[in-house]
């Protein structure tokens, strides 16, 4: 087993289980096959065809906002998409939204079609749950699947149109907070960073500042506190998921105030904070892909990331639509124990951790899957 993957060796059934057997996305969250960044440079409100003309099943996706090309969460999205037309007969659209505000009437140009008309329509991001519950109440027999939130109506009850897809992401960032935790009290040098064992500091820096992201912060200062309760974590909000000069600033002042170690939850906006770890010749942690693969200009610095399956929940969905099994008013949540998430170590920097802290992070990883570490969700419980 190679180093890499020594976190995502357990719970490759569950997750074959949950892509089904049909070629959806493999349990190995090493993306060697993939091109990391998509490339794509259409705008928001611009329609792209992906599958056949012919095909037996419409699925259109409303990407988040930041866009294909993020490295991160809708490049994540988009592999699952891209593998499920591999495996079955599809025709996709994509819509790339530019602000907020633009969701509800991409939501819209989907559900309202006619030609074609859609099966499926796939909305990325938590974002755009308040548009939904106006889209979904509207067009009651368009199905849609939503990721990243569980929308619901005026009785607090699940629309019965939707399929919610989320996330425990606050597990996989508790193993972030032990490794980082781990190496700030150690004196670590590899690639273009460096720790001091006199440092007693991290940093996080989030997008859009709300319970989903808190998540990620949450279970990264629990992680670093259960190594020593000494270590403190910086935080900061960008307000963004889609500005690098903004996370550059966030974390290039975190690095001045001694952190060793920044992890980001903040899509396109953390590619700043991999300028600013080179700068400082500090670490960083990436957040949703491999980010070592897909910013690989920045590997010498990007200690590993906390990949998120949403790739899992798009092909997932997808492959319930075709097979006629798609639950609506349903939601599907996946963690640690079918990997869901899970730690990725970076591709050059990852053979150079030391094995005790390797080792330390995989029985952190089992323990949480046993129940033995519950690992809080909001970190006003940390």
């Amino acid at each position: 087993m190679g180093r890499r993957q020594f976190i995502t060796a357990a719970g490759v059934t569950g997750i074959a289980g949950l892509a089904g057997c049909s070629g959806g996305p493999s349990s190995d969250a090493t993306p060697t096959d993939t091109d990391g960044d998509s490339g794509d440079d259409s705008d928001g409100g611009g329609t792209e065809t992906d599958g056949g003309a012919n095909a037996a099943t419409n699925v259109g996706i409303v990407y988040a906002t930041g866009g294909l090309g993020d490295g991160s969460f809708n490049d994540q999205a988009q592999q699952g998409l891209q593998q499920a037309e591999s495996a079955f007969d599809l025709q996709t659209n994509s819509l790339q939204p530019q602000e907020v505000s633009e969701f509800a009437s991409l939501q819209q140009q989907f559900a309202s079609s006619t030609d074609p008309s859609y099966d499926l329509i796939s909305c990325i991001g938590f974002l755009q749950a308040d548009a939904l519950g106006g889209t979904a109440t509207q067009y009651p027999d368009q199905d849609f699947q939503i990721v990243d939130s569980v929308p619901t109506n005026d009785d607090d009850e699940q629309y019965d149109n939707v399929a919610s897809y989320t996330f425990r992401e606050h597990e996989g960032s508790y193993l972030a907070g032990t490794m980082a935790g781990l190496l700030t009290l150690d004196s670590f040098s590899a690639g273009a960073g460096e720790t001091g064992s006199d440092s007693t500091n991290l940093g996080f820096v989030g997008g859009v500042e709300s319970s989903l992201i808190q998540k990620f912060e949450a279970g990264f200062m629990a992680g670093a506190n259960a190594v020593n309760t000494d270590i403190d974590v910086q935080t900061n909000y960008t307000g963004s998921f889609n500005d690098p000069s903004a996370g550059r600033e966030a974390a290039s002042s975190m690095y001045s105030s001694g952190s060793d170690i920044v992890f980001h939850a903040a899509g396109n906006t953390g590619t700043g904070v991999f300028q600013a770890a080179q700068e400082a010749g500090k670490f960083a942690i990436g957040v949703d892909r491999d980010q070592s693969v897909t910013r690989e200009s920045y590997a010498d610095v990007i200690l590993a990331s906390m990949v998120k399956r949403v790739d899992t929940a798009v092909y997932s969905a997808v492959e319930a639509k075709v097979n006629d099994s798609f639950e609506t008013g349903s939601t599907t949540t996946l963690g640690l124990d079918d990997n869901g998430v899970e730690l990725v170590l970076g591709q050059q920097l990852g053979g150079e951790l030391p094995d005790s802290i390797v080792t330390e992070v995989e029985s952190t990883r089992q323990s949480i899957i046993d129940g033995e570490i519950d690992v809080p969700s909001d970190p006003s419980n940390v």
